[in-house]
């Protein structure tokens, strides 16, 4: 009996210590399986990460001046300043022409069937000529005309030159605004590679933490929780790179249009056009004097200067106009008179004519009031116009210092950074920190990381908004030699 009852005893301890370990094995498995489960979307994670940019792989690097350069040529925007260029100068030589006559010259030849064997005419002298029937004859004339006195035609001349003038500014004005839309695009394949190279860096951190987590778990300092949060961080990593990519394709496709090239573009790298931008030092009086006289003001400087040579020409309107004209021609059965000018006689006349308006329904005062008006527009614009280029000026000062500012801020963060990201690594993983800790200062660092690379973008952007104001290379309003020439 005892020992039946020992054994009964025994059986019940064994089977009451095998239900107390029961969880702890459970948790134990769940950690393996967790643990299996994080080696596993660790991997898949990292080869989407590894996936070949087709995209990128067949883009042709480019540099920044050789991308604005071809941009200037293939943009339809340079490309129609060009062409109001080549029409102000035809408006300049059309006005110009009002002052010479006009030459016409015709030359004809009939014949008149009468079946009766002559015709009897009259000739453009009022005589009565019998001509033979059934032959050709023949006729010429040579006139000119010219307006003598026309008001209008200094004023036309006036203008035409100031719209020649607006348009040779408008095509400076549109050279660094097509520079301005490259550099755009440019500056953000770059930021997109940076961010690349960011998000990368992060994967990188972010698959060693998952080994650390790993092996805190296996050794029961960390939850399972730590290993699956490390995943999270290799999907966020892996998710910012995909979208950096993403951005670089898009940027280096808005390149590719902008320069007009039919094979794929991407922005080169290592560009001392871009890298000298970082650092250059802009003479703020000097910005200031050259906006005063950007090509921007200059053209409305010009649309106002036509705008008040149309309104003189419509004030013309009331004056009266000289016309004169003489006109000669002969006709004849001579060929032209020759070797025989008696059957070819000529005549001439000479006319002159003044008109002088009276009445026109109003025409002439309606032309009057639309130049007045286009006449206080351009003022309003022109005027508008130069308290913009300061304003932008001293926005633009401001923007780049800030962005310098900046970039020295945010190098030194990243430093700061990544030395407390060190020191909490090496804490976690002797187990005297959290991988909330952890997590915290890899954001720290992932934040100075994008903060930097929008300062490199913002100071770049700057430049070339700087240089579009003035409508000049950078290096004119640099006070050192690392200003961009083009």
């Amino acid at each position: 009996w005892y020992v039946r009852t020992a054994g009964r005893m025994g059986g019940g301890f064994v089977l009451a210590v095998g239900l107390a370990l029961l969880p702890i094995a459970m948790q134990a498995q769940g950690v393996k399986d967790s643990v299996a489960a994080g080696r596993k979307t660790r991997d898949s994670l990292a080869a989407a990460a590894n996936v070949p940019d087709s995209v990128a792989m067949g883009t042709q690097p480019v540099t920044l001046a050789t991308a604005i350069k071809f941009a200037e040529q293939n943009s339809p925007t340079a490309i129609a300043a060009r062409g109001s260029v080549q029409s102000g100068h035809a408006a300049v030589r059309s006005a110009y022409g009002a002052f010479l006559p006009s030459i016409d010259a015709s030359f004809g030849a009939s014949r008149q069937f009468t079946y009766t064997g002559s015709l009897t005419r009259v000739n453009s002298a009022g005589e009565k000529v019998t001509l033979a029937g059934n032959q050709w004859n023949y006729s010429n004339s040579l006139g000119f005309s010219a307006v003598l006195f026309n008001a209008a035609n200094v004023p036309n001349v006036r203008a035409a030159k100031a719209g020649l003038a607006a348009a040779d500014q408008n095509v400076i004005a549109q050279q660094f605004n097509i520079a301005l839309s490259v550099e755009t695009q440019f500056y953000a394949a770059l930021s997109a590679r940076e961010s690349e190279d960011a998000a990368r860096t992060q994967l990188m951190q972010a698959q060693q933490q998952l080994l650390a987590a790993r092996r805190q778990v296996v050794a029961g300092a960390a939850t399972a929780s730590d290993s699956l949060t490390a995943v999270v961080q290799i999907a966020n990593a892996v998710l910012a790179l995909k979208t950096a990519e993403s951005q670089r394709r898009d940027a280096n496709a808005a390149l590719t249009r902008l320069v007009g090239s039919t094979v794929p573009l991407a922005a080169a790298l290592n560009d001392p056009d871009v890298t000298s931008r970082d650092t250059v030092q802009i003479d703020s009086a000097a910005l200031v004097s050259r906006a005063s006289v950007s090509p921007t003001i200059a053209q409305a400087t010009a649309l106002l200067t036509e705008a008040e040579a149309r309104r003189s020409a419509a004030r013309a309107g009331y004056l009266p106009t000289i016309n004169a004209g003489y006109s000669v021609g002969g006709s004849g059965a001579g060929v032209y008179g020759i070797g025989n000018s008696s059957t070819f006689p000529y005549s001439g006349q000479l006319t002159v004519g003044l008109s002088i308006p009276i009445f026109n329904q109003f025409s002439t005062q309606a032309q009057i009031v639309n130049a007045t008006v286009n006449q206080a527009n351009a003022a309003a614009t022109l005027r508008d116009t130069k308290l913009q280029a300061v304003q932008l000026a001293v926005q633009y000062i401001d923007a780049l210092r800030l962005g310098q500012e900046q970039i020295l801020v945010q190098s030194a963060s990243i430093a700061a950074a990544e030395e407390n990201l060190r020191v909490v690594q090496q804490r976690y993983n002797l187990g005297l920190s959290t991988i909330v800790d952890l997590l915290t200062a890899q954001t720290t660092l992932n934040q100075a990381q994008a903060q930097l690379i929008a300062a490199h973008n913002s100071v770049r952007l700057t430049t070339a908004q700087i240089e579009a104001l003035i409508g000049q290379p950078l290096v004119t309003v640099t006070t050192g030699s690392n200003g961009v020439t083009r």
